[in-house]
């Protein structure tokens, strides 16, 4: 249309004023609508494709999750797998922060490295200043509307039940921005499973819990409410899709699982022992030292 066309004018005038030595697409889908232009109006600017974590990937494993399977190899091959490898191969260099994905992409997909930079997410330790006595009940952290968290919470109702029976006491605390009537629904007070909403604090939140549990279905990338259990010395439990590309060949800072009986169990065990409850939380303190400094 002409309103369109003359936006695109728009953007294009206004790149070739700012005249940039780099730029940087915010995800594939950005590259897509202004990469062109960019590459029109600016032929010399080094273009950067900030991946976050890679859509195709997280895409693939949603949509085998809601079909009751693992993700294969061939399952990665789709419309948004053309598009945000395309992306990748139009820009100069990509930022990935994950490891895996490094690997996956290099290895996997044959993209040559010297277009990608690892570069995973920054972290400094925050002493804790609670003991492990200080600290009660179970958290869990992540925005409603994002479709991997909702599922957490979905398995968290599943098998809160059973931690419950063994820890009568405890409470789980589920923490996020945009919550939604049927996230609302969940609530019981009774049960002990308790839908806060928003966190105003991470950090004060963290500190007063004694264990973080994540049993994430599946997602792509770091997630970022583990390396902020790690950073609050706040032990967790996980399972592999959201411990990967994290700690390498370190010790967790507590336990990884995909197993709904062994997660009671370990989220339990881990609850009652302090001794290894600080060998969890000196665990994440090293993760972080080694890896995301």
């Amino acid at each position: 249309s002409s309103t369109s066309r003359g936006l695109g004018d728009v953007y294009k005038r206004q790149i070739k004023d700012l005249n940039p030595n780099f730029v940087i697409f915010d995800r594939f889908t950005t590259e897509e609508q202004f990469g062109w232009k960019v590459s029109e109006m600016c032929p010399e600017a080094v273009r950067i494709l900030d991946t976050e974590d890679l859509h195709f990937l997280r895409k693939a494993r949603e949509n085998s999750f809601k079909q009751n399977k693992i993700a294969e190899d061939k399952d990665l091959i789709s419309d948004v797998f053309k598009r945000e490898t395309a992306s990748i191969l139009r820009c100069d260099f990509s930022l990935i922060i994950s490891e895996f994905e490094m690997k996956l992409l290099t290895e996997k997909f044959k993209i040559d490295e010297t277009i990608l930079h690892y570069l995973p997410l920054f972290a400094e330790i925050k002493p804790a200043e609670r003991s492990f006595y200080e600290r009660k009940n179970f958290v869990s952290i992540g925005n409603f509307l994002h479709e991997p968290n909702w599922q957490t919470v979905l398995k968290l109702k599943k098998i809160w039940p059973e931690i419950r029976k063994k820890l009568p006491e405890a409470e789980m605390h589920i923490y996020g921005a945009y919550v939604t009537e049927k996230a609302r629904q969940l609530h019981n007070g009774k049960d002990k499973f308790l839908i806060k909403g928003r966190a105003e604090s991470v950090e004060k939140i963290f500190e007063n819990a004694r264990l973080l549990l994540a049993p994430i279905p599946f997602g792509a990338g770091i997630k970022g409410k583990l390396l902020d259990s790690m950073v609050n010395g706040l032990p967790s439990v996980t399972s592999t899709i959201g411990a990967e590309g994290m700690n390498g060949n370190m010790d967790w800072n507590g336990h990884i699982t995909d197993n709904d009986s062994d997660f009671v169990k370990k989220a339990v065990d881990l609850y009652n022992n302090e001794n290894e409850w600080k060998k969890a939380q000196q665990n994440g303190y090293k993760i972080i030292e080694s890896r995301f400094k």
